[in-house]
């Protein structure tokens, strides 16, 4: 059994927004398995789905560039949103996206990339930057998307300069049709991502675990309501219609005109051009996904949990 810590318990309520209480028993009652104690939750009605991209500390930018056919995003982290600021930092995370473009979005090969203007590594250029800034700054991670034929989108959401901002998305389009038109399709699913958050591009890309996952809450949420068991089934696959709207692009609302899914919207720009459009891949990094700030003191988790022992 892992200890249910005030640190844990705080983690779980910040991604879940249960209670303080709600989320120690569920804890305690998984024996502190995070991932079973938010299903516990949601199985008793006490939280949203998860969101991966929970409430977060870590700063810095993400970065996007896109040339031809191809495009690389990078996230780099410093400790204070106040260096984002900084045009050192600004222009290190532009050469890093830039060479990722080169490395085809592998981190390992990235750290070991040259910079031209100064002849250093980027792990050396990293490793330069924080002893000129003065603060941790970390390579967190890097992904390209590239098509054979079409367009590569790409959209930056909280922008401090061009190509640089907090949230970043690239999607590929593989298409022969009219480039400028792709284009314009390619930027308008790029901020669709940013806004919709989908997991996969498809339905027969979803992650199996997950969609399993889902099935075995929805299925104890639809025993627990007391329904007929000849309906029981039919409930837990309304409710997987539902999940597949939140989580799959191509059956996602589309942003720019809700009364239309994604693949109706790429399917209308299909015809005016002509061409077959497929969605081949899309990254979408936002700034901390993912991550915990600093653990806390044992006297600022006394006072967080006061009251809830």
């Amino acid at each position: 059994m892992a200890p249910v810590t005030a640190a844990l318990v705080k983690q779980l309520r910040d991604q879940t927004g249960a209670g303080m209480m709600d989320c120690k028993a569920a804890l305690t009652e998984t024996s502190g398995d995070f991932e079973a104690a938010v299903d516990w939750l949601r199985k008793k009605g006490l939280a949203a789905a998860a969101k991966k991209a929970g409430r977060v500390a870590a700063q810095g930018l993400v970065g996007v560039e896109v040339s031809g056919r191809r495009g690389a995003a990078v996230e780099v982290n410093s400790e204070t949103d106040f260096v984002a600021r900084n045009q050192e930092f600004q222009a290190l995370v532009r050469a890093i996206t830039h060479l990722a473009l080169e490395t085809g979005g592998d981190r390992d090969r990235l750290m070991q990339a040259m910079i031209p203007a100064s002849g250093r590594s980027v792990a050396d250029e990293i490793t330069q930057a924080v002893a000129v800034i003065g603060e941790n700054i970390n390579l967190r991670r890097s992904a390209a998307v590239e098509v054979d034929e079409g367009v590569v989108g790409s959209y930056v959401h909280g922008a401090l300069a061009p190509g640089l901002g907090t949230i970043g998305v690239l999607v590929g389009l593989r298409s022969s049709g009219d480039p400028e038109r792709l284009a314009a399709l390619g930027k308008q699913l790029a901020m669709h991502i940013a806004a919709a958050r989908p997991q996969a591009v498809s339905i027969d890309r979803l992650d199996a675990a997950t969609l399993a996952r889902e099935r075995a809450i929805y299925a104890d949420q639809a025993r627990a309501s007391g329904k007929p068991d000849n309906i029981l089934d039919k409930i837990v696959e309304g409710r997987v219609r539902k999940f597949y709207e939140e989580a799959v692009l191509l059956e996602q609302p589309f942003v720019i005109d809700p009364d239309l899914k994604v693949k109706d919207a790429i399917d209308r720009v299909a015809e005016e051009i002509g061409s077959s459009i497929a969605v081949t891949e899309f990254v979408r990094f936002a700034l901390g996904e993912g991550l915990s700030g600093p653990s806390p003191t044992l006297s600022e988790e006394v006072a967080q949990l006061a009251g809830s022992y």
